[in-house]
């Protein structure tokens, strides 16, 4: 910390000499000509032509040779090397680049490429302009960056010493315009609903409550955008989606941010199996997209294939086959608790048996899926928004995309049907009643639209930040959430 508040102080009375000499060191423009990776594109079309060539960046490196200086001049497309020659340059701006510019100052520099004798693609400075002064030193030197806390807690920071994580977030950007253009060359309709919700719902989640003074009324920042979008297709909207901030009151682990981003879209005259093959569809474009057609990639230890058809199997039988419990052998609270305890899982006195399934399943069963497998019809109990299985109505039409142990995609035969709807609603409510905080409450005006009439829907949900995780293998998605939720400091 001492060595960080010399380097500050030395800095600041360069700042004063660089006043002193009626120098600007923050002006409010800077034109270039070219941005670094044009450059070294067409080096030797410009080298060839003597072409006055002008950059503009931050300085990475600084490395003096008496009257001459070598330094790295990098822009958000590249790095390019910078040489500087006193006696072309000249003798007065050479000194004031060699005694008040610092490693980690903006620049524009003005001049002519050539080529090193050890092949070096270089400009060789004519005209430098003071962009930025910088107080702070770049982090170790310019070495790098890896401090997990300074990572997260001052990601400007990690931008600027490791470039592979500018690299994440661009493809995170890539990723989501690919879901955008998949989605609109589909027929489906961008859309913006409320993030301030008076009742929270569309997932069982505890939500975040804050109070509106004008309204002098509590509303929660949204868990969900589903019931929003579902009256949207009430209005008769046949194809919508939004690309949703979400806020839940949970734990935070590799998988989980209390702020997180989603895909949400819901199709009408369409059933769970159409969002099947629509999914199936929208990876082999994404991969065509971001991964050139490849349609393996690799996360963690393990290789994953994403080439269609996926697997499908069902809730019951996954459980079954990985877990060794049939949830049709244990119909009551008090037989399952039992079972999840004998396989090694902590139950909550306010745990019904819908929540130890699906504990069970979260716990015991999903870590073992690898490449992308369809879990289908999942007990009515975890489902309270989900149509019932024609014939079987202990169980609803919902998949989950499961991939590297993870859950990726959330999707229902949406239930249209208000009387049923009030019921389940009823029966969420009464679990909170009961302890459970993340059970839903009763939306009347949900209801109310529902009784106006929606058609026949299918909905689907997407993490953004996990699928970006996966396919950036990085293993926590505070890798791929530019400011993810940290503990405060002084705490």
């Amino acid at each position: 910390m001492e060595k960080s508040t010399d380097e500050r102080l030395a800095r600041l009375e360069k700042l004063k000499e660089i006043r002193g000499q009626k120098v600007n060191p923050y002006p409010s423009t800077a034109k270039r000509s070219h941005f670094v990776s044009e450059v070294l594109a067409s080096f030797d079309k410009f080298s060839a032509g003597k072409k006055m060539i002008s950059l503009a960046g931050r300085l990475k490196s600084v490395r003096l040779h008496g009257g001459s200086a070598f330094a790295n001049l990098e822009d958000e497309s590249g790095t390019i090397q910078l040489f500087f020659r006193e006696d072309h340059f000249g003798a007065k701006p050479y000194k004031f680049f060699k005694e008040l510019i610092d490693i980690g100052d903006f620049v524009r520099v003005k001049g002519t490429l050539f080529t090193t004798k050890t092949g070096e693609k270089t400009l060789e400075v004519e005209a430098l302009k003071l962009l930025t002064k910088t107080l702070a030193p770049l982090p170790e030197k310019w070495h790098g960056l890896s401090d997990v806390e300074i990572r997260y807690r001052q990601r400007y920071l990690d931008l600027i010493a490791n470039p592979g994580v500018r690299e994440i977030f661009k493809k995170r950007s890539l990723i989501v315009k690919t879901i955008r253009d998949f989605l609109e060359k589909d027929g489906f309709t961008e859309v913006e609903t409320p993030i301030l919700q008076p009742i929270p719902g569309g997932a069982t989640a505890r939500p975040f409550v804050t109070h509106h003074n004008a309204l002098n009324s509590d509303f929660y920042l949204r868990i969900a955008p589903e019931l929003y979008l579902k009256r949207l297709v009430v209005g008769g909207f046949e194809g919508v989606y939004e690309i949703a901030r979400c806020f839940r009151n949970e734990g935070i682990d590799w998988s989980h941010n209390p702020e997180f981003t989603q895909v949400e879209l819901y199709r009408a005259y369409a059933d769970y199996n159409d969002l099947m093959k629509m999914v199936e569809k929208f990876f082999v474009y994404l991969f065509k997209k971001i991964n050139g057609g490849e349609m393996k990639t690799v996360y963690e230890k393990d290789t994953i294939d994403f080439t269609p058809p996926y697997e499908r199997i069902t809730f019951r039988d996954i459980l079954i086959k990985f877990g060794g419990c049939d949830i049709e052998q244990y119909p009551d609270r008090e037989s399952m608790a039992k079972k999840a305890r004998e396989l090694g899982l902590e139950i909550l006195p306010s745990d019904d048996r819908g929540k130890i399934m699906d504990e069970i399943f979260k716990k015991v069963v999903r870590p073992k899926m690898i490449n992308p497998v369809f879990v289908i019809n999942h007990p009515i109990e975890l489902s309270p928004l989900a149509k019932k299985v024609p014939g079987d109505p202990r169980y609803v039409e919902r998949f989950q995309l499961l991939v590297a142990g993870t859950e990726l995609i959330n999707a229902f035969s949406e239930l249209n049907d208000p009387l049923d709807q009030r019921e389940r609603f009823v029966a969420q409510q009464e679990m909170r009643e009961a302890g459970d905080a993340e059970a839903m409450r009763i939306d009347e005006d949900f209801i109310a639209a529902l009784e106006h009439g929606m058609p026949p829907t299918a909905g689907l949900g997407m993490g953004i930040d996990r699928l970006t995780a996966l396919l950036t293998n990085s293993h926590n998605i505070k890798e791929v959430i530019l400011f993810p939720t940290l503990k405060p400091e002084n705490k």
